[in-house]
């Protein structure tokens, strides 16, 4: 990131490269970020045959379905927190980022994962000083509702 302050469209486009190409599971997954902004985002991927749970349905496994909701939670929940560190230094930018974690995360999966290709929207509810709570929802090619989820993440 360099030694000079870094600006919120920079923080991010390097937010969208963390969570696309520096964190290992997002690329098991497949995962793109296809809109990014401080209180919105937009995820998608593509089903492959090690996202199946169910062979016989070729649905996906509830744990990839989880794990999408959570990262497009995660990365929202970041995203959230860039108006509030913008400008400041590397070191501090690093270390923001470098707190956010997961502390609760709830998934209603209303109906299987049937599709090709899925997008996981997400939008925040309140960012507060140390948390921050986000809303996702998980859809198919078709725009059919599959599961939707709550997430709460430690942010400062």
């Amino acid at each position: 990131m360099g030694n000079h302050t870094i600006e919120e469209r920079e923080l991010l486009d390097f937010l969208r490269t963390m969570y696309e190409e520096l964190i290992p599971f997002n690329q098991v997954l497949g995962l793109k970020v296809t809109h990014l902004h401080t209180d919105s985002v937009r995820t998608e991927f593509n089903v492959a045959p090690e996202l199946i749970g169910n062979f016989v349905q070729r649905t996906l496994h509830g744990g990839v379905i989880s794990s999408v909701l959570d990262a497009t939670g995660g990365i929202l929940a970041t995203a959230g927190i860039i108006p509030r560190i913008a400008g400041q230094s590397e070191e501090v930018i690093s270390g923001a980022f470098a707190k956010v974690g997961t502390i609760d995360l709830r998934v209603d999966y209303l109906r299987p994962g049937r599709g090709t290709r899925f997008v996981a929207k997400g939008t925040i509810m309140r960012t507060g000083k140390k948390v921050a709570v986000t809303r996702m929802e998980l859809l198919n090619d078709e725009d059919v509702l599959i599961a939707v989820g709550t997430g709460t993440y430690l942010v400062g």
